[in-house]
């Protein structure tokens, strides 16, 4: 079996490329793809021309303008750039047939057992260059035996770990330390140097089983690290990963985290990291592309009614439901807009989801008009994966769906779309005795109903919150008056007690008063309240407050 290769494919200027592409008056002169990020225009990609000014990626639109006048920006199209990746994914797949893709600008190919088809693997890289100078792409490759490695090349080799101080680095530290940066750097000392070779197009290759060599002299943010790890790492001297590799895993783990661990043994190949191209089986998508643009609501809806019942006899053909459309409107200047909506049930219904697009339609900018829409299926499920509980349930299902009753479902959806799902709830059973747990919270959208809820030994509160001190006497008999939330009660009538004891098999800190004894106080004031009694455990005794009937 041959050994395990593989090719990562960087492209650093794919945004910008990608309109040059579309609009071939944008080849001559510096240009930017600008995004909103934290109420602010920030770059995403540039051309080569606007990187030879000195512009950057992240850079505010407003310093890079500073910087270079005939700066011409463009607003950035994600999904554009997503569907562009995937054509370029299907491209890849003529060198081997495991391609995956790493976005927003990257590939990963396996190429196992295929390098030899192109006559080696520079013969390959060569091959790769001239097709993405074809295409107007600019393009970075490292191959190597792992996915951590082949990433780190594409994007890092060549580079050298500079310190974020100022002035001279080596002259600033340590004697200790300088003596060992000698140690580490064995290959100017008649050490086997890192087999990494340099193409042009700037592909870097590194041999089999010299992954670890390779990668020593690179910067430690080849690692995939988050930049606070980096930023961490450097100010103890580890700028390079050759200076973590000898480092002691527990220390680095226990101060940085497993995830810096887990990055080391993926890039050595001691950990795993498949390459996975499987993609959803089920693809449910429709679009519309108008001769003229258009930017009332009245025609987006027209539109839209002319979509919707394509894509919902597509799903009907295949026993699926929506849970979560998308509807993209892309403009006229490139931009697109995005409103995303979700479902409480699964469903291919076009009268349940017309109304939930309507209620977002205006939040849609149309700009200098809209030219094409288009609706996607995000989120599918089988429309009749269900499991019946038993006949009764059966039938309760099976009468449900002949008269019709979604209202509640529909509900759930409509108040989605303004809230969100998430922020809708309901409770289900919980069995448990103690009365904060008889009930927890689920997502309507993805819960049934409760049915048949376990009857409770004794009425329980219409409210209830944390246990509250009550200003009483310390005995267990229920006091004829007491001071609780800053105010002054008088007993009318008490009921009970109804002992409660804690869970011992589980340590909950809420508990550790022991057994309590719960009574129904009604006060003179015509307040019906639960109080407690404590009687210790371990802490003190006492009286306590949790909740209040209605």
């Amino acid at each position: 079996m041959p050994k395990r290769r593989i090719l990562s494919l960087w492209f650093p200027r794919l945004g910008a490329e990608r309109l040059i592409r579309a609009a071939r008056g944008l080849q001559d002169g510096p240009l930017a793809v600008v995004a909103e990020q934290s109420n602010m225009q920030v770059v995403t990609s540039l051309n080569a021309e606007a990187q030879a000014a000195g512009l950057r990626v992240g850079q505010p639109v407003r310093d890079a303008h500073a910087m270079c006048a005939n700066l011409v920006t463009r607003p950035r199209n994600t999904p554009a750039e997503a569907a562009f990746l995937t054509a370029l994914r299907r491209w890849a797949g003529k060198f081997s047939p495991w391609v995956a893709e790493e976005s927003p600008d990257g590939l990963i190919v396996d190429l196992s057992g295929c390098a030899h088809l192109f006559g080696g693997e520079e013969a390959l890289l060569n091959v790769l260059e001239v097709d993405c100078a074809d295409m107007g792409l600019s393009v970075q490759m490292g191959i190597a035996d792992t996915l951590g490695a082949a990433w780190a090349l594409a994007r890092y080799a060549g580079q050298e770990a500079t310190s974020d101080r100022n002035g001279d680095a080596i002259s600033q530290e340590a004697r200790a330390t300088r003596a060992r940066a000698g140690k580490r750097r064995h290959w100017t000392k008649g050490g086997t140097a890192p087999q990494v070779m340099t193409l042009g197009g700037g592909a870097r290759i590194a041999a089999p089983g010299q992954s670890y060599g390779a990668l020593s002299p690179l910067p430690i943010a080849a690692l995939r690290l988050e930049d606070q790890v980096v930023a961490q790492l450097n100010r103890l001297g580890l700028r390079r990963i050759g200076d973590l590799l000898g480092q002691p895993r527990a220390s680095l783990a226990r101060r940085f985290g497993r995830g810096l661990v887990l990055r080391l043994d993926q890039a050595m190949g001691s950990a795993p990291e498949p390459v996975s191209p499987a993609r959803p089986p089920h693809h449910f998508a429709v679009r519309m592309t108008l001769p003229n643009p258009i930017g009332l609501i009245e025609d987006v809806m027209a539109a839209i009614d002319r979509m919707l019942p394509t894509l919902c006899t597509k799903l009907e053909e295949k026993g699926r439901g929506v849970r979560t459309l998308r509807l993209e409107a892309h403009r006229a200047d490139q931009a697109a807009e995005i409103i995303e909506v979700g479902l409480a049930r699964p469903t291919y219904d076009k009268h349940r989801i017309r109304p939930l697009l309507e209620m977002k339609t205006d939040k849609i900018d149309a700009g200098y008009g809209i030219d094409m829409l288009r609706l996607e299926a995000i989120q599918t499920e089988p429309i009749h994966a269900r499991t019946m509980a038993g006949h009764a349930e059966a039938r309760r299902v099976a009468r449900e769906r002949l008269d019709g009753n979604t209202a509640v479902d529909d509900l759930i959806g409509k108040l989605g779309a303004r809230v969100g799902l998430e922020a809708i709830t309901r409770h289900h059973p919980v069995a448990s005795h103690i009365p904060e747990k008889t009930a927890q919270t689920l997502a309507a959208a993805w819960s049934e109903p409760a049915h048949d809820w376990p009857p409770s030994p004794r009425p329980r509160p219409l409210l209830m919150w944390q246990p509250e001190p009550v200003m009483a006497p310390e005995t267990p008999t229920v006091p004829s008056a007491f001071r609780w939330r800053g105010r002054d009660w008088q007993l009318a009538q008490a009921t009970g007690p109804e002992r409660i004891a804690p869970e011992w098999w589980l340590d909950d800190p809420n508990w550790r008063s022991g057994v309590r004894d719960y009574w129904v106080v009604v006060t003179e004031q015509g307040e019906r309240l639960w109080l407690f009694y404590g009687h210790g455990g371990t802490m003190s005794a006492g009286w306590f407050c949790q909740g209040q009937f209605g």
